[in-house]
């Protein structure tokens, strides 16, 4: 099947340490198709941390080949990974990084201002991405306004406002209680079905049971990849 999104070819990476050589990725070979929702699972120091900063073009690989929707990124230069990174990628954080003085909507809009969009257009943009995730009327609140759900709601429609062909999730309700976490989640859901390619990083399990195909890496490896039966997808 040609139509990944995400290939990768045995993507290795290793971390030098004076001149020794300690490997992360040992060889991961993976494909993620248009509009899938994955969650990539693994204990601490499984990989998975660096395997989302691949995907994500924050880090290159040392080996292998990753093809993100058709370009070969793993051999790009840093400003061509940048570039990359702001067209192709909506990252959503544990940490929301908003910036506490501006609005909602001028969070939403801050990439597309790297990206030269006009102001008129960035606001129309922004209210679009809040209707996404259902805060479109609180686009004139600031941070400190809003509840912890809310504004993960607003770091997921600022990931969303570039049209992104993937969203990259890492531990996205790692600062949130259970029903917020609930909450978050759900828009997730609602994302991947109107047609986004969602992919989580976590460690918990219940999270990990939203998506519909669950990749465990363990020293570097896929240790398992397994689709879920729709009928113990949580919606």
């Amino acid at each position: 099947m040609s139509d990944a999104i995400i290939k990768l070819e045995d993507i290795q990476k290793s971390y030098f340490m004076g001149n020794q050589a300690i490997p992360v990725l040992k060889g991961i070979t993976l494909d993620i198709f248009k509009n899938e929702y994955v969650a990539l699972m693994g204990p601490s120091g499984s990989g998975k941390s660096t395997l989302m900063n691949i995907l994500g073009c924050l880090d290159s690989p040392t080996g292998g080949r990753y093809i993100l929707n058709g370009k070969d990124v793993s051999k790009m230069a840093d400003d061509d990974l940048a570039e990359v990174r702001n067209t192709e990628i909506g990252f959503v954080f544990q940490q929301f990084n908003l910036l506490p003085r501006l609005t909602a909507a001028e969070n939403v809009a801050l990439p597309l201002i790297y990206a030269g969009v006009s102001k008129k257009e960035r606001h129309e943009r922004a209210l679009e991405s809040l209707k996404k995730v259902g805060l479109e009327d609180r686009s004139h609140h600031k941070s400190n306004e809003l509840s912890g759900g809310q504004i993960q709601r607003v770091a997921i429609a600022r990931a969303l406002v570039n049209n992104p062909s993937i969203l990259l999730a890492d531990e996205p309700t790692g600062n949130l209680d259970s029903r917020t976490s609930v909450e978050v989640m759900e828009i997730f859901g609602k994302l991947q079905s109107a047609g986004n390619t969602v992919v989580l990083v976590t460690h918990e399990e219940d999270i990990a049971h939203y998506a519909h195909r669950v990749v465990r890496l363990r020293d570097g490896l896929v240790e398992s990849d397994t689709m879920r039966e729709a009928s113990t997808i949580h919606h």
